[in-house]
C-alpha cells in the first residue's frame, strides 16, 4: 500500500510541477476540446461518468487505459451513437481492444462530434441585392479524436501482498485530434494521458491524468474565404492560433457488495480536478476546481443491470422571484439512470442522460453495444496475476 500511495502522490504533483497554472489558466480557454469530456458508453453515462476505477471493458481506452488489462476477452469491440439538440449534432464512438499477452492490452477509440448541413448564407444575395436561395451552400463542422492506448500490469510493487490483492496496472493514451469548420478553419492536435489502476481486496482505485502533456491544437484559418463577410460586418479577421488544453486529474474509488446469491451492488465515486481557473462546480479556487461524480449499479446474476448516478453539481441563480438584481442562488445536480443486459458475447446498455435536447424532455436516450470475442482461457483480468501466482505455488 505504501508504494501505491507514492505512485498516487507522485501523479498528483506532476501537473503542478510542470505547468504554471496561474499563468496558463489566464491565457488558455477554459473549455478546450470539451467534446472529449462527454464520455463514451451508455453504462458510464447512466452512472454519471464515475468510471475511473470501475471500467473493465473496451471503453477503458477512454476512461482509464490502465483498466484495459481487466478485459476478459482477447478481442472486444464497442459502438455508440447519440444525438444532441433534436438530432442537429451527432455524437459517435467506436472502440476496439486486443490482448497482446497475459499482462498487456492495446486499445483504440475514435470519437466524433459533428454538425452537418449547416447553411452558408454568405452568398445569399446576388449582384442586384436580391435574395437567391439557390446560392446557399452547406458545410459541416466536426471534432474528431483518435485515441491509441496501451496498458500493462506490474508485479514488482508490493511483493506477494500485491499479487494476492489483485495488482497494479499502468496505462497511457496518445491522442490525435482533428477539428474542422467547413473550409474556413482546421486544426490538428496532439496530447498524452497517463493512468493507473489498483485492486486491493474488494476495493478498486483509479487515477487518470488527461492531457498531462498539455494538448496542443494548432488552428489554421482561411482568411480569404472570410474576408468579405467580416469586412461587411466590421469584424476583425481571426488569425492562426495555438489552443492549449490544460491537464485534468480524476481520482476514483469503487467497491462491489454482495447483497444475495444473485444480487450485487457496485458503488463508485470520482473526484475531477481541473486546473484552468474557477469553474461553477462544488469546490472552486484559483488554482484548482473539484467536481464530484457518483454512480451505482445493481446486478442480477451478472446478466441484468440497473444503474443510476449523480453529477454536474452547479450553483444556479434563482430568477423565479422576477428581480433581476437578486443574488439568490441554489445548488443543482444532474441525475442519470440506465440499464444493461448481457447476452453471451453481446452486451447492450441504455442510458437516460442529459446530453442535449432530443425532444421536449431535456434528456437523451443513449444506446451502446459491446461485442466480445475469444475469452481468455483460465485467466480472468481482475485475478489473472493471482491465478498465475497460485499455479506457481502448486508447481512448487
Amino acid at each position: 500500500m505504501r508504494s501505491l500511495f507514492r505512485v498516487f502522490w507522485g501523479a498528483l504533483l506532476i501537473p503542478i510541477l510542470f505547468h504554471p497554472f496561474d499563468t496558463l489558466a489566464q491565457t488558455t480557454p477554459k473549455y478546450s476540446n470539451e467534446f472529449l469530456s462527454i464520455g463514451v458508453g451508455a453504462r458510464a453515462l447512466g452512472m454519471s461518468n464515475a468510471m475511473t476505477s470501475v471500467v473493465d471493458d473496451v471503453t477503458a481506452a477512454y476512461w482509464n487505459p490502465a483498466a484495459l488489462t481487466d478485459i476478459e476477452y482477447r478481442y472486444q469491440f464497442a459502438f455508440q451513437h447519440a444525438a444532441y439538440f433534436a438530432g442537429v449534432a451527432n455524437y459517435d464512438y467506436v472502440g476496439a481492444a486486443m490482448a497482446i499477452d497475459t499482462d498487456s492490452h492495446l486499445g483504440l477509440a475514435i470519437i466524433r462530434l459533428g454538425i452537418d448541413d449547416i447553411p452558408d448564407t454568405r452568398l445569399l444575395f446576388d449582384d442586384q441585392g436580391r435574395i437567391d436561395y439557390s446560392r446557399i451552400q452547406f458545410f459541416s463542422t466536426s471534432d474528431v479524436a483518435f485515441i491509441l492506448s496501451y496498458a500493462r500490469g506490474v508485479s514488482f510493487i508490493g511483493g506477494e501482498d500485491f499479487v494476492e490483492g489483485g495488482g497494479l496496472t499502468f496505462g497511457t493514451s496518445f491522442k490525435v485530434i482533428r477539428r474542422k469548420i467547413g473550409a474556413f478553419a482546421t486544426a490538428w492536435g496532439f496530447g498524452l494521458d497517463l493512468s493507473a489502476k489498483y485492486r486491493f481486496n474488494d476495493w478498486d482505485f483509479g487515477l487518470m491524468i488527461r492531457d498531462i502533456s498539455t494538448t496542443f491544437n494548432a488552428w489554421s484559418i482561411d482568411k480569404e474565404a472570410l474576408r468579405s463577410s467580416f469586412s461587411q460586418t466590421n469584424n476583425s479577421l481571426p488569425s492562426n492560433t495555438l489552443e492549449l488544453t490544460l491537464p485534468k486529474m480524476i481520482f476514483g474509488a469503487s467497491r462491489t457488495f454482495t447483497l444475495s446469491d444473485k444480487i450485487s451492488m457496485l458503488a463508485s465515486a470520482d473526484l475531477v480536478f481541473t486546473f484552468d481557473g474557477r469553474r461553477n462546480v462544488l469546490v472552486s479556487s484559483k488554482l484548482s476546481s473539484l467536481d464530484p461524480q457518483m454512480g451505482f449499479e445493481f446486478g442480477y446474476e451478472n446478466k441484468f443491470f440497473l444503474r443510476m448516478g449523480f453529477g454536474n453539481f452547479q450553483r444556479v441563480k434563482d430568477f423565479s422571484t422576477g428581480d433581476a438584481s437578486s443574488e439568490s442562488t441554489f445548488w443543482s445536480f444532474q441525475p442519470n439512470m440506465g440499464m444493461g443486459v448481457k447476452l453471451d458475447d453481446f452486451t447492450i446498455d441504455y442510458a437516460l442522460t442529459d446530453i442535449g435536447n432530443v425532444a421536449e424532455s431535456p434528456y437523451s436516450h443513449v444506446f451502446s453495444i459491446r461485442y466480445s470475442l475469444e475469452a481468455l482461457p483460465g485467466i480472468y483480468a481482475r485475478n489473472k496475476r493471482r491465478v498465475k501466482k497460485r499455479e506457481a505455488k502448486d508447481e512448487n
